[in-house]
């Protein structure tokens, strides 16, 4: 165990809903003693991850990590009032436990089975559903193409994420934390650590530990460490639509073509990957409107009802795309080791960055994970070349 009496210096790169997640569970830790410093370069969050989400949290993951990490985040959500309330100010983040639903045709029911039966290993409850029982639960629901659907029974569904991010930053500037608005540029470092933070215009932040939570713009901070960070900014866009259609106990559905959608109050959003080969790095924040129009096929195929809707609004947002494997990567940097990594959730860091916070946390007051083992998502994989597959990636 790491002894943390001596006040150590912490910079955050990312003053996102990671970076303040792992500000927030280090200025709580009982063994912590220092400064925590958050950079982040534009605190409206206009391009920010957290803010353009479609903010989801599921069970449903293909890796046991990930599935644990979702638990202890559904718990920390539904207890948030007790973490990160402020002067008797408690947080509203909306959860709304509506679970997901995974759709396969044959092609994909085996692998369906596959993740079902480690998630039912995990304690998650689902159920798989065949078609007759699909109908008789979403009569609303096209079902003549499907051979099999995974419904989350507890422990999936939404929420505000923008609401979360903000609980996070309050928290921890409640708790002594330093927001600073500036723009990191990289890591200074000598014989094998990190000893600041560069900032533009030429500013430094000396530190102790530094941590890369700076989302879809984390790889050019790693250009002069020894490590290409294979993390990108892929463009992913939101509709938001109306339509008379009526779907009753509408979780958020994941369609076999990758589609998705969900209620949003009166009205559904809805988004789908673009083709391979237009899913460009660093694509500019501009919707797709080409991109709607396949998925207006898609939804009027799946649900009868949406053939009749109606565009609301739409806008894009950077999913933190980790090319390797779909997966975070977190932890010591494998050259310097008090750099650490929290990057490329691949979508994922909203429902995440609770488990992660507190790992992170832990890893530099205790010298390792203490409550939930994230050594599956280290780092040191971009070394070995091991990657560790997600299969139920959105």
């Amino acid at each position: 165990m790491r002894n943390t009496t001596t006040p150590q210096k912490i910079v955050i790169a990312g003053g996102g809903v990671i970076g303040s997640a792992i500000a927030y569970f280090l200025a709580s830790h009982p063994r912590f003693a220092g400064e925590v410093t958050v950079i982040e370069r534009d605190p409206t969050y206009a391009q920010a991850s957290s803010a353009l989400s479609a903010s989801s949290i599921r069970q449903q993951f293909s890796q046991p990590v990930n599935i644990a990490v979702s638990q202890f985040g559904i718990k920390f959500l539904r207890h948030i009032h007790q973490h990160l309330a402020v002067d008797g100010s408690v947080p509203e983040i909306g959860l709304a436990e509506r679970g997901y639903l995974y759709l396969a045709t044959d092609a994909g029911a085996a692998t369906l089975r596959e993740n079902h039966a480690t998630q039912r290993a995990m304690g998650v409850e689902v159920a798989l559903l065949e078609p007759a029982q699909l109908r008789q639960r979403f009569p609303w629901l096209n079902v003549d193409d499907l051979a099999l659907g995974s419904l989350g029974l507890a422990g999936e569904g939404w929420f505000d994420g923008y609401g979360l991010l903000m609980a996070f930053k309050q928290k921890a500037r409640s708790l002594g934390v330093q927001y600073v608005k500036a723009e990191a540029t990289g890591f200074v470092h000598s014989a094998g650590r990190v000893t600041a933070v560069s900032l533009q215009g030429g500013a430094q932040l000396p530190c102790d530990w530094a941590v890369n939570a700076a989302g879809a713009w984390a790889r050019p901070l790693m250009a002069n460490t020894g490590l290409d960070l294979p993390v990108y900014g892929r463009r992913r866009c939101v509709y938001a639509f109306a339509s008379p259609a009526k779907t009753p106990g509408c979780p958020l559905v994941i369609d076999s073509s990758g589609l998705w959608f969900r209620p949003e109050g009166e009205i559904w959003i809805c988004g789908l990957p673009p083709a391979e080969d237009k899913d460009d790095n660093d694509a500019p924040l501009d919707v797709d409107h080409e991109l709607f129009d396949q998925a207006w096929l898609t939804l009027a195929h799946r649900v009868p009802g949406f053939e009749a809707l109606r565009l609301q609004r739409a806008w894009a947002g950077y999913y933190e795309y980790n090319t390797l494997d779909h997966n975070a990567l977190l932890g010591p940097h494998p050259l310097l080791p008090n750099l650490l990594l929290a990057n490329g959730f691949s979508g994922h860091g909203l429902q995440q960055s609770p488990a992660v916070g507190r790992g992170l946390a832990e890893w530099i007051c205790e010298g390792a994970y203490t409550s939930l083992d994230l050594s599956p998502l280290a780092a040191e994989r971009l070394v070995s070349g091991e990657a560790l597959v997600e299969k139920n990636v959105i």
